[in-house]
């Protein structure tokens, strides 16, 4: 990192706790220096089981002074809630730093206070963002809007059928006033980039091994969301790809294209809708992997 770069002020937007990737992402991002964080708010479902995933992290990473937002309630997921043995005797009265109940203002509050632009990564659904934007569309064309989302010419681990991707399927709504609205810039990988990411051998190993407090929390949190399965490599760390691109692109080939969320939830090429900037290659899939073993085991060098 260049000591003189000034560093980006981001909010996270995060369905932790369902699959283990936001577990990784978040952990890759508080491993970033590049990141200024501000806020990290929780997303979809039950959301302050979210939140005190969200919390234990922050505290083991000794980053207590990131405020944390609650989002939008929305009941317990059952089988989605598949960390909750790492914080079951957690509550969120125990974090030291600043929990907003509503995290929807939280997230609205930060942005339109911020003297300078905001970059939101977005990495689950996105029913926060949604009613964001209706409460103020202004935050808008103050953010610059970066997410894990869609499938564009494949699907998961390369496949050639694209799918109707989580992110946008869960709630269609959310995601096609995310899509609309008038960011500053906005920036996704979809399946296409991120559903090839996974740690296997020696690079997985390393992050096993490593000493770090925060890496060794993901692999705790990695464990018991496998749920007896064997564990002989990472799943599938789609959410890393979009923390990156929140301050790098150099390791993939990026698209121009025009991006419609359907009424049945895919993400259409369509050269007369809303133009995003799309992770659609690879220059160097095995550099990447690298970089996210050096970030989250504890070493600060690496990246594109």
């Amino acid at each position: 990192m260049d000591v003189n770069k000034k560093r980006i002020a981001v909010i996270l937007d995060t369905d932790i706790g369902g699959d283990i990737d936001d577990t990784w992402a978040l952990a890759l991002m508080l491993r970033s220096p590049e990141l200024d964080v501000k806020l990290v708010v929780s997303d979809t479902g039950d959301t302050t089981y979210r939140a005190r995933i969200i919390a234990g992290l922050l505290e083991i990473a000794g980053r207590t002074d990131i405020p944390i937002g609650i989002g939008i309630p929305q009941g317990s997921e059952p089988g989605r809630e598949s960390q909750e043995p790492w914080m079951r005797n957690y509550e969120l009265r125990r974090y030291p730093g600043a929990v907003h109940p509503d995290g929807v203002q939280a997230l609205v509050d930060t942005i339109m206070s911020s003297p300078e632009p905001l970059t939101l990564i977005c990495i689950g659904p996105v029913p926060n963002i949604a009613e964001a934007l209706r409460r103020e569309p202004r935050i808008a064309a103050k953010c610059r809007c970066v997410g894990m989302f869609g499938s564009l010419r494949r699907g998961h681990a390369g496949a050639k059928k694209v799918i109707a991707e989580f992110n946008v399927v869960r709630d269609i709504k959310a995601a096609q006033a995310l899509f609309s609205a008038s960011w500053r810039e906005m920036v996704i990988t979809p399946l296409d980039t991120c559903g090839v990411i996974r740690l296997q051998g020696p690079k997985y190993q390393a992050v096993c091994r490593a000493t770090d407090p925060l890496a060794r929390a993901v692999i705790e949190n990695y464990r018991i969301w496998l749920n007896g399965k064997p564990e002989v490599q990472s799943s599938i760390l789609y959410d890393t790809v979009a923390v990156y691109l929140a301050f790098a692109e150099g390791l993939l080939v990026m698209e121009d294209l025009g991006i419609r969320v359907t009424d049945d939830g895919y993400t259409r090429m369509d050269d007369t809708a809303r133009h995003v900037r799309v992770a659609t290659e690879w220059k160097d899939l095995g550099a990447f992997e690298d970089f996210l073993v050096h970030r989250i085991a504890g070493c600060l060098h690496g990246g594109g």
